[in-house]
């Protein structure tokens, strides 16, 4: 009970201190959080009973539900050709260079799809910082959110792959995925017609005036249903999260104060103790163990480079500069790196060593392409770009 006591103490202490420290600091919140979870762990404040890796893991699937509400199906179909286009090519091009580097260097295969993975978490951030008019941006989004859909489905087939092996008993679960997709396709196109036809459905599930939030409850409801299938079909759980994210940002796009009133409750809350509970599994004394700390600057620099070399195919489009940024912005898959290395590492794909340099490079990414940005940001003002 003491021990359940010291945690409880520290997570409220610790939710509600970092946004302050951010503001002091210039840094993500989140970062902060993984760094002061690691010191909390390293005290002995923090401990991985079952209550606290529970509600970490409710967390991670709200923060994964969140991901998806920055994805709207419309606006990415109804995006120029030309750029998808542009943005497809985008996305192979990591994968290439991802495969060539891992072959290259001799380093596990997990990596073919660590390397490339994107996540729009801290694009918000960075939209939040610089406003959402800026074209670089703008587009970053976009492809980011194409990106975050590939990423997602291929940590869905890796997760198969690391709890069922890679015979008879994947390929049955990649089939399941597969019917399911196309299945979320074909109520996707079902409801776009229905509610073209009879708008009203959706200001009657969503009120416009809502005294009895019920934009929340069904929001809360489509969640847990989405998450229910996953676990029913056995295929990783935050792929239904990030669906039932999708599927509200598509469908009720005129609840426009919805998507911030679900990111308020979770990044006041679930979402940070999941990012104080990955800290706390990274004890500071493993800073000290050999050739950690290179590994893990190898793994940033890798990421950042396949990045800006593949987001040069968007030169012509925005720039030699705004390419480069678009690049950067790719390069903080923060929440789908640690996610990903979590399962790997549970899965036993990886050791302990790999598990902590994965860690520590979600770190380093933040702390060096957000600075990035900001001087290069800086410069293009100077220079009146």
């Amino acid at each position: 009970m003491s021990n359940e006591l010291v945690i409880i103490v520290t997570l409220s202490l610790l939710i509600f201190a970092t946004p302050f420290l951010a503001k002091i600091t210039r840094l993500p919140t989140s970062v902060l959080e993984i760094i002061f979870g690691s010191i909390a762990g390293t005290v002995g404040l923090l401990h991985h009973i079952e209550l606290f890796e529970l509600v970490a893991e409710f967390g991670f699937l709200y923060l994964m539900f969140l991901a998806g509400l920055e994805v709207d199906l419309k606006k990415v179909i109804n995006t120029d050709k030309k750029i998808l286009k542009r943005g497809m090519f985008y996305i192979l091009n990591l994968y290439i260079l991802s495969f060539i580097t891992v072959k290259y260097l001799d380093l596990s295969n997990i990596f073919i799809a660590i390397l490339p993975l994107i996540s729009v978490g801290l694009i918000a951030a960075l939209i939040k910082e610089f406003g959402k008019n800026v074209k670089w941006l703008e587009l970053s989004m976009t492809i980011g959110s194409l990106g975050e859909v590939v990423s997602i489905a291929i940590l869905t087939i890796i997760s198969a792959g690391f709890e069922f092996g890679y015979g008879g008993k994947f390929y049955e679960t990649i089939f399941y995925l597969s019917i399911f997709l196309l299945l979320i396709l074909g109520i996707f196109k079902f409801l776009q017609i229905l509610f073209w036809w009879y708008p009203e459905i959706k200001t009657t599930l969503m009120p416009r005036i809502d005294k009895e939030e019920q934009d929340i409850r069904l929001s809360m409801a489509i969640f847990f249903i989405f998450i229910a299938i996953m676990v029913y079909l056995k295929l990783e759980v935050a792929f239904g999260a990030f669906i039932a994210g999708i599927f509200i940002a598509t469908f009720f796009e005129h609840k426009k104060a919805l998507p911030h009133k679900l990111s308020s409750f979770g990044f006041g809350f679930f979402v940070p103790i999941f990012f104080i509970y990955t800290g706390s599994s990274f004890k500071l004394s493993a800073l000290l163990m050999e050739g950690l700390v290179q590994k893990a600057l190898m793994i940033t620099f890798l990421m950042i480079f396949i990045r800006v070399v593949s987001s040069f195919v968007f030169i012509k489009i925005l720039g030699f500069k705004n390419s480069l940024l678009l690049g950067l912005s790719h390069s903080m898959p923060l929440t789908l790196l640690v996610a990903i290395a979590t399962l790997a590492y549970h899965a036993k794909s990886i050791d302990n060593f790999y598990y902590l340099a994965f860690i520590l490079a979600s770190l380093f990414e933040v702390l060096i392409v957000m600075t990035s940005i900001k001087i290069i940001m800086k410069l293009k003002q100077t220079n009146g770009v």
